[in-house]
């Protein structure tokens, strides 16, 4: 018998109380028209309600689409994911303590499907340790509503001598999934997507789980008819398939058509990119290309981390390290905006889980992340700020596994004006904001931690260099032009350690020129 379903009669599937897990990773292999119906459901008849939602990455666009579509107050009860920064409705719902909200490393909510599909109690893990998701600060509770609850999602064990959390898995009562092609039988292709995100791990968890899984399909062709390198997900663990609207269909939310060269069946020629003006994201991004070492594994944040690639581009040592995206791409050029996660020309795509094996184990040389807040210890807090909860994303497992990470951000919040030439930095105007606190509103990142393992831990801005000492954080270098007292200490609510040698950043930083960087 078919499998084929409406989405409107996938809609009338999920019921009062039940656990929703939704694929995707931000605008890619999100089932939008699913998304859809049960929003309209819930609008026309006020059921269901209660639901408890879960998702591996961010699935929005920043605006209405992806899981926007379910923050309709009374529908969702708790919500467990990795973050919400792209999800404005349902960080509304989670700021008001509507929902009860358990923001939890991206890494982990991937490796827990793999957890709830094999009958395991849960995901058993360093990652988390000393941060916000260990049990002794926060343990993963990002409001009011979720600390109220008196639900833990997290415990703290002692394993072979060594601390460790265990992030308590759960049954998935049914699943929205997205693939490029499903036959009558359930199979499933992932060929025309931009990632191969969570499919089959979400459709084993719910499956095993013994619940219902949907996938929503570009389009329905007959049985038999996909070739068996193809089938990513199985017919026996596939309950029904939709075929959704072309509109809600989109390989990325950041472009309406299809892109082969995004899926890595074509390979388009790439100009030469112009070089970027030189501006504070260049200066900062020239100076994490500093760190960058020949045959390496590098992972890049978005915003000015991202920056670092483009000079990589433009000194001719792209080819010389390998770009990995914690949804599994490997290599090519990374789209920007809501298409992060996918590239032009990846050269590899792994699963969303598997790269988080390689990424958990230290398989990460160098990370260029954000940071939001710094403290005097070298804790990091990018997850929860100024009055918005965001959650980490892959930011714990990446920046606490990676053997150099480099927090890379402007030294100062807000606007300020900057003059950059003749190799020095002239601050015109500076910003109001300070990131170097005495205190974090979240601790997402742990310098407690990094020390301990022996991790080298930079903060790249535009002005100054610090380094991550066991006495705590430390200036290492200045740039030229800039005044110490007025510039930098006077803009941070601590005094950090002053290296002895301190320097002066590479004038060449500050040239409108090439730098002739070689690794």
């Amino acid at each position: 018998m078919s499998k084929v379903i409406t989405a409107q009669q996938a809609a009338e599937l999920v019921k009062d109380g039940m656990t929703l897990g939704v694929g995707g990773f931000v605008g890619s292999g999100v089932p939008e028209e699913l998304l859809i119906a049960l929003k309209e459901r819930r609008l026309a008849s006020g059921s269901p309600s209660g639901l408890t939602v879960f998702h591996t990455a961010a699935v929005g666009d920043g605006k209405t689409r992806g899981c926007n579509h379910l923050a309709i107050e009374g529908l969702i009860k708790k919500l467990y994911c990795a973050h919400i920064g792209l999800e404005p409705g349902l960080n509304k719902l989670t700021v008001e303590n509507k929902i009860a909200s358990y923001m939890v490393p991206q890494g982990v909510t991937s490796h827990l499907l793999r957890a709830i599909g094999g009958g395991k109690v849960g995901v058993l893990t360093h990652v988390g340790l000393k941060t916000f998701a260990d049990p002794r600060l926060e343990g993963c509770k990002a409001n009011d509503a979720a600390r109220a609850s008196g639900e833990e999602v997290v415990e703290l064990l002692t394993v072979c001598g060594r601390e460790q959390i265990l992030y308590k898995a759960f049954p998935i009562n049914i699943c929205f999934i997205k693939a490029s092609y499903g036959d009558t039988d359930g199979n499933l292709s992932l060929s025309d997507e931009g990632t191969h995100s969570d499919q089959l791990e979400m459709a084993c968890a719910a499956h095993n789980s013994g619940g219902i899984v949907v996938a929503q399909v570009n389009k329905v062709v007959a049985r038999g008819s996909l070739p068996a390198q193809e089938v990513k997900v199985h017919g026996f663990m596939v309950d029904y398939v939709v075929q959704g609207k072309p509109e809600n269909n989109v390989q990325f939310f950041l472009f309406p058509e299809y892109r082969a060269e995004c899926a890595g069946s074509r390979r388009i020629p790439v100009d030469a990119i112009a070089p970027e003006p030189l501006t504070v994201r260049k200066v900062i991004g020239r100076r994490g290309a500093f760190e960058l070492a020949p045959n390496t594994l590098v992972n890049l944040g978005i915003g000015i981390p991202d920056s670092v690639a483009g000079v990589a581009g433009e000194e001719g040592i792209a080819d010389k390290i390998t770009l990995s995206i914690e949804s599994g791409i490997l290599g090519g050029v990374p789209l920007p905006g809501v298409g992060i996660g996918g590239s032009v020309n990846p050269v590899a795509m792994y699963k969303h889980p598997d790269i988080f094996d390689v990424y958990d184990g230290g398989g990460i040389d160098l990370s260029c992340l954000g940071a939001a807040q710094i403290d005097p210890k070298g804790n990091v807090n990018v997850s929860k700020f100024a009055g918005r909860v965001v959650g980490p994303g892959g930011f714990v497992n990446i920046s606490q596994n990676a053997k150099k990470v480099c927090f890379c951000g402007t030294f100062t919040a807000g606007k300020a004006e900057y003059e950059i030439k003749d190799g020095k930095l002239n601050i015109v105007k500076d910003a109001d904001g300070i990131k170097f606190i005495n205190k974090l509103e979240q601790v997402t990142f742990s310098g407690e931690f990094a020390v301990s393992s022996g991790q080298e831990v930079l903060f790249l801005t535009e002005r100054a260099v610090l380094r991550l000492t066991p006495e705590g954080v430390m200036l290492v270098e200045i740039a030229p032009g800039v005044d110490l007292e007025k510039h930098i200490l006077a803009k941070m609510e601590f005094k950090p350690l002053i290296a002895e040698d301190l320097k002066t950043m590479d004038p060449r930083i500050f040239r409108d020129a090439p730098m002739g960087l070689t690794l």
